[in-house]
Formats: C-alpha cells, sequence, structure tokens
C-alpha cells in the first residue's frame, strides 16, 4: 500500500495527501495534472487472506464496475471520472466533495428533523433507483456514505464495493464486505443479495438519522450480525409519521420489503408534511445554512470513504444512556410572570418606603408544540430533535431533558431498558435507588443513579472521567411515555436539589 504523498499514479494523477483508510483501501486527496484540478483517489487493496486467483477476479471486477458507475450521471452520485490500474491493483479517480456527510451532521448537530431526513432519503433514493436500473448494486448505503452540500443536495458517495447485478458475491469466498450494521440480512446469510438490499441499508441509514446509530449495532460485529438476523428494530424514540417507512424497508425478507416507488411515495408524504417552524415556541434547530457550511470546512477534505471501511459510530438515542449528541442549542422559551413581591405596608413615619426589587425567576414556562410543558431553567442552551428536547447549563455542568418514547411499556419496564443502554455506554454506574412517585396524579417511577463519562462520550456537555449524578423519572400518559432525566455533576447535586425537584415536578401533558 502506499504510504507516501506526491506520487504520481498513471504518470497523471499526483497523490497529496491521505484522507481516510478501511477495510477495502485507502482515499487520497490529489490533483489532476493534465487538467490541474482536485480529485479524490481510491486506492483498492484487499484484506489478507483471498487467494491469487480470488483477488484478480475482485480487481477485475472493481475496475469493471467502477467503469460501469462512471456512466452514471445523476445529482446525487458522486462522479467518477477514470480508472487507471498501477501496481497490479486498482485506482479510482473520483470527484472531490468537501462537505460533511450525514454521520458528521448527525454527530454535530443531532437528529436530522423529518422532512430533512425524507428529503435526503428521496435523494438517495433515486440515486439508487438510477443504479439499479444499470445493473449496480451498491452495498455499503450508510450515513458515513452520504455527503450534505451547503444547498441541500444529498450524494451518494463509494461504489467502491459495489457489483454489477448478476456477479459471484465476494461472500463465496467467505468474505462479507460493508459495514455490518447496515447489511441487509440476506447479505449477511450469504443468499442472492439484489436491489432489495440497498433499500434495507437506506432503511437502516434512515434510522440512524433519527437516533444516530443503526437499529441492530450492538458494539460487537458478531453481536451486530446476530441482531440483523433476529432481533427487530425499537421504533420507540422514532417518530410516529417515520414508522410505516422505516417498517416496509426493515423486512427482514427481501420479497417482503417496499420497492423504491412505495418507498419514494412514502417519504414524498413525510417530506409534505407541515414543517416544524409553522408550529409556535420551538427551538430552532441549527445545523443548516451557515452552521453546516462551518462543519464542511471543520471537516477533513472529504470524503469519499475507504472502500469497505467498518464505520460505526456511537450516539446513544437522547433519552437512552448518558452521553448524548446535542444539536447546536437556541434558546426556546415562553414567557413565566413571576409572582410580585408584596408590597410592604407604609409606615406613619416619613422615612420613605424602600423600593422593593423583583428577583430575576430561576425558571420560565416551557411550552411544547406536542402538548406538554416544564418549567426549564432560565439561561440553559435549548435544543430540540423530533421527540427530545433539552437544555444544557451554560458550563456544561447541568443537563435537562424530556424524551417522548412511543411505546407501550410501562415506566418500570422503560428505566430497565434505560439501565441496560446506560451502562453499555457509561463508566462505574452506581445505582441510588429506584420508587414509585405520584407525578400530577399519575403513577411514574423515579430512578436516581451515579455515573462516569468515559472517553468516547459523544454529548458536548459531558467531559470524560467527570462524575454525574442523576434523575430519570419515567411516567405514562395515554399512548406515549415520557421520560423527564436531570444530571449535575456530583459535587453540585445536593445545591441543585431543590431546582430539580421544582422543574421536574412541573412536567405537565395537555395543560
Amino acid at each position: 500500500m502506499v504510504s507516501d504523498s506526491n506520487r504520481l499514479i498513471a504518470r497523471r494523477y499526483e497523490l497529496v495527501r491521505e484522507l481516510g483508510r478501511g477495510g477495502m483501501g485507502v482515499v487520497w486527496e490529489g490533483r489532476d495534472t493534465l487538467l490541474n484540478r482536485q480529485v479524490a483517489i481510491k486506492e483498492v487493496v484487499l484484506p489478507d487472506g483471498l487467494s491469487p486467483g480470488d483477488q484478480e477476479r475482485h480487481l477485475m471486477r472493481t475496475v469493471r464496475e467502477a467503469r460501469t458507475a462512471a456512466k452514471l450521471n445523476h445529482p446525487s452520485v458522486v462522479g467518477i471520472y477514470d480508472v487507471v490500474e498501477e501496481g497490479g491493483r486498482p485506482w479510482i479517480v473520483m470527484e472531490l466533495l468537501r462537505f460533511p456527510t450525514v454521520e458528521e451532521v448527525v454527530l454535530s448537530t443531532g437528529a436530522l428533523p423529518v422532512r430533512e431526513a425524507a428529503d435526503v432519503g428521496r435523494q438517495v433514493l433515486s440515486a439508487l433507483k438510477a443504479a439499479h436500473a444499470a445493473g449496480i448494486l451498491h452495498r455499503d448505503v450508510k450515513p458515513s456514505n452520504i455527503l450534505m452540500t451547503d444547498d441541500g443536495r444529498a450524494v451518494l458517495t463509494d461504489f467502491g464495493i459495489a457489483t454489477v447485478e448478476g456477479d459471484a458475491s465476494l461472500t463465496s469466498t467467505g468474505m462479507v464486505t460493508g459495514s455490518p450494521s447496515f447489511l441487509a440480512p440476506e447479505r449477511v446469510r450469504a443468499a442472492d443479495a439484489g436491489p432489495a438490499s440497498d433499500l434495507w441499508s437506506l432503511g437502516a441509514t434512515l434510522y440512524a438519522c433519527m437516533v444516530g446509530r443503526s437499529p441492530f449495532e450492538r458494539g460487537d460485529p458478531m453481536a451486530t450480525l446476530n441482531a440483523l438476523l433476529t432481533d427487530e428494530p425499537d421504533y420507540r424514540r422514532i417518530p410516529p409519521i417515520m414508522h410505516p417507512v422505516l417498517r416496509g424497508l426493515l423486512r427482514k425478507e427481501p420479497e417482503e420489503r417496499v420497492d423504491a416507488e412505495e418507498a419514494d411515495r412514502l417519504l414524498a408524504a413525510i417530506a409534505a408534511a407541515r414543517p416544524a417552524s409553522e408550529d409556535r415556541d420551538v427551538p430552532e434547530r441549527k445545523g443548516g445554512g451557515r452552521g453546516r457550511a462551518l462543519l464542511a470546512m471543520a471537516a477533513a477534505a472529504v470524503v469519499v470513504v475507504a472502500a469497505g471501511a467498518v464505520g460505526y459510530f456511537k450516539f446513544a438515542s437522547p433519552a437512552e444512556g448518558a452521553p448524548r449528541a446535542t444539536a447546536q442549542p437556541a434558546a426556546a422559551t415562553g414567557p413565566l410572570t413571576p409572582s410580585a413581591t408584596p408590597t410592604p405596608e407604609p409606615t406613619a413615619t416619613p422615612t420613605p418606603t424602600p423600593s422593593v426589587k423583583r428577583a430575576a425567576p430561576a425558571v420560565r414556562v416551557w411550552k411544547s408544540r406536542d402538548g406538554w410543558s416544564i418549567l426549564r431553567p432560565v439561561g440553559w442552551k435549548g435544543a430540540r430533535q423530533d421527540a427530545y428536547t433539552e437544555w444544557t447549563r451554560r458550563d456544561g455542568n447541568a443537563h435537562l431533558g424530556v424524551a417522548a418514547v412511543y411505546s407501550n411499556l410501562d415506566p418500570n419496564e422503560l428505566l430497565r431498558s434505560e439501565e441496560d443502554s446506560l451502562r453499555q455506554t457509561a463508566e462505574s454506574v452506581v445505582n441510588r435507588g429506584r420508587r414509585t412517585v405520584t407525578h400530577q396524579g399519575v403513577k411514574a417511577v423515579e430512578w436516581e443513579f451515579s455515573w462516569t463519562a468515559g472517553a468516547q462520550g459523544d454529548a458536548r456537555w459531558v467531559t470524560a472521567g467527570t462524575r454525574y449524578r442523576e434523575v430519570r423519572r419515567a411516567v405514562a400518559i395515554g399512548d406515549t411515555a415520557y421520560i423527564l432525566s436531570w444530571t449535575v455533576t456530583e459535587n453540585q447535586w445536593l445545591r441543585s436539589r431543590g431546582l430539580m425537584r421544582q422543574v421536574i415536578n412541573s412536567f405537565t401533558v395537555g395543560a
């Protein structure tokens, strides 16, 4: 494998610097010295263990596939300029796009709004339909292989492990390509995989747009593959409007999945739904426009990810484990008129009555478009995702969250699930008790615990190695359960308890 820059490939393409590598190769930033333009160059390298014959067949197929993909002319497919051979392996020369991936956007700014996710899904689906019509399977659709441009275009990259439909799969050699958590079950079973396998991966990608991870990600490749074959997705944290298309795309048997036309119809209906901005008092979700452009500048030059990279990204759903990825926050409040301090009775003496200073309120009412309200601390930064609203104190040492869970589980079962998720992401979890409480006349369950943030914490407000103390209260009202969470650094727990009780107890639905 080439490790030095400034080398010329095919006496034309200069390797400038490495952008990324994975199980199937390395992606370089390069320069076309003939046309004097920047390009991305993928160096295709097979893992050890394949026989010489298998290696040759795969490399020949890669060249043929890349040349076929180069004929695709679609706004949501990254352009392929050339395919050359050097050093006994192919090099694929592609369009270099400096934009963040869906994975990076979700990790940096939180879950995509439903309508934006549906729009991204439709664009990727359109790209897949064009590829399928040409007989090409992508085989690695995932958030890190979709770029999001400043003008709202979604671009599918990395056809490097794609195969022409009908070719023998590498699974026949005992090797499965692609990212495990986004693989279709038939590919794990080494069964025939057609266009429906790409639709499955699109479904898993859309799910990840909502909660930040594949519905089958288990942290271990074998456990993930087993989940693909045996487990059903957990839709409790997915807005109900997304359920039909996800359930249709994520059916285990390919013949039972919705086809591309039906998936497009379902996504179009979601994209046409009333945007969140039409509702009153909704915190603005940052991340588009200038914010997205800043993210693009910060991203490493982009992002044609090396083929076959096993790209996991850990992002606990906001109602799961303690570490959470937060959107760029914006304050969002509804006014609360503070109670006036009683004016002292005037005295008979000529001494002037001192003016009474009104203390600034510590909390204000926040009214959600979904019909609930809560007293949120003044001055905390707010952010809203589709089923999750949160506020973070400006010093990052305190956090409030409200998660809506669309589930029939009772509060005890919900908190047991929460604890299982927490122990997978946090360190040194200490259970400080669980009790039944009455919340606004309804039975609820409250869990208090301590935990230490690990080195891989995803939430911006979490500091690795810091000890936190938290209360989560689960209350079921109608067909929706709500999980209220209050987290502060452990050394500030005692002084914050009064405010915590005021805020948690204020949560009301339908008032």
